[in-house]
């Protein structure tokens, strides 16, 4: 009997946005990198983000009385992340919300894709909940980060 869903839920948010073809041209992360490589443009982290301590927060209580089962709720922390060696702040601020717009679709249950919503069966309905913008100019030029948690909530 599994104990957390988190595990199986990165394991799902992982495996459906790197078969999205939308987001093809996007390195895809699980986890932190041990190192940048200001050469990609366009990057996505699942289970990281600089903007939060914890990879994933969970809470559970008992589902019904008995114990028998569990309710989980989880935050998963997740980051994009666009750069250019330019310094047209707007350009890369546009980019990183048209990156977190087709996360946010591929997340979503579409008749194609019934079970992008619970994760492929991972947890019993997901979300996006919060987000947060940081825009970087540097000598390789501009950067904007977007961190951004996934809510889930799982029987378990």
């Amino acid at each position: 009997m599994a104990t957390s869903a988190v595990p199986a839920a990165i394991d799902a948010l992982l495996e459906i946005l790197r078969e999205d073809a939308e987001l093809y041209a996007v390195r895809i992360f699980d986890g932190p990198t041990p190192t940048t490589n200001f050469t990609e443009q366009d990057r996505l982290y699942i289970g990281w983000s600089p903007a939060s301590d914890q990879s994933a927060e969970m809470q559970q209580s008992f589902a019904s009385a008995g114990g028998r089962t569990r309710d989980e709720d989880a935050t998963i922390a997740c980051y994009i992340e666009t750069r250019a060696g330019n310094t047209d702040m707007r350009e890369r601020r546009l980019q990183v919300f048209a990156l977190f717009a087709l996360v946010e679709t591929a997340l979503r249950s579409t008749d194609q894709d019934p079970n992008a919503m619970n994760l492929n069966g991972a947890v019993q309905w997901s979300d996006i909940t919060a987000g947060s913008l940081d825009q970087v100019q540097s000598d390789n030029g501009s950067m904007a980060g977007l961190s951004f948690t996934v809510h889930f909530r799982a029987r378990i």
